[in-house]
């Protein structure tokens, strides 16, 4: 990756964005990125996957072994949909020729998380089509963007109202509620939860469609500057901190915490 970058002038006019309009793509898969079958049998949800991070999550969970279903927002985010599902279904078959084919197809599922039955709905389709479990659950992915002086400013940047609560939800999501799932599961990026592993992956300035959606155009130019590293992240460096998560031989003794990919930005000090 290059140490200094700077984006062509661009801006969409919607949230979340698309990354099929992006200049340059965003990176899903790290060049090489070595599997070392790590959530081979496992069942994994990604709310968000049709791009940006939970693309690269999706995919670099489909290397590990694990069965992949994504959520998308019909009809703005099709194109994009298509081509993770595309992407998936080729690393099923390539396993295929190795002898590890994940047992199950992936799933692409059309919800807008930004009201609760539908996080309920997509968490029951999942299980029923495999098997009545979800191994790890990657919520808070799928999310819209806003920026703001702060969270207890208004945009003239004195005080005023608080971020409107769908705001809030639209950016947190109220996601799925999940039935109990047993022992061994995973939580990533959702609240504390009694019975799991629950971890989060804080996430710096990352090239997703959400920031020539979220900025203007000058803002993208720079975006990633102002970390120390002097750039923006790729969504394909953050998911491998997903996979360290999701899998048990490598966080079975971690809950509780956030993994900062975000360029050398102090965050605790």
């Amino acid at each position: 990756m290059a140490s200094s970058q700077q984006f062509p002038p661009q801006q969409q006019g919607s949230q979340p964005g698309q990354e099929h309009a992006m200049d340059p793509r965003p990176e899903a898969l790290i060049q090489n990125y070595k599997s070392a079958n790590k959530l081979h049998g496992k069942i994994a949800l990604v709310t968000g996957g049709d791009s940006g991070i939970g693309r690269a999550v999706c995919l670099c969970f489909a290397l590990e072994g694990a069965t992949v279903a994504f959520t998308y927002i019909k009809g703005q985010e099709d194109k994009d949909a298509a081509e993770t599902l595309h992407a998936l279904r080729d690393i099923n078959k390539s396993r295929t020729t190795t002898g590890a084919a994940n047992k199950h197809d992936p799933m692409a599922i059309p919800a807008d998380l930004g009201y609760e039955e539908n996080c309920r709905r997509v968490v029951e389709e999942v299980a029923n089509a495999y098997g009545g479990r979800i191994d790890v659950l990657v919520v808070n992915n799928a999310a819209e963007q806003y920026e703001r002086p702060s969270i207890t400013e208004n945009h003239r940047g004195g005080p005023g109202p608080r971020v409107p609560d769908q705001h809030l939800l639209l950016l947190f999501g109220d996601q799925a509620r999940a039935q109990a799932y047993g022992e061994g599961r995973s939580i990533i990026n959702t609240w504390p939860r009694r019975g799991y592993g629950v971890n989060g992956v804080a996430p710096g300035p990352i090239w997703t469609p959400l920031i020539p959606a979220s900025f203007k155009k000058e803002k993208v130019e720079q975006f990633g500057s102002e970390v120390p590293m002097k750039r923006a992240g790729q969504p394909a460096e953050v998911a491998p901190s997903y996979v360290f998560l999701a899998n048990d031989q490598d966080s079975s003794y971690i809950s509780g915490q956030f993994l900062h990919v975000n360029g050398g930005a102090v965050v605790n000090g």
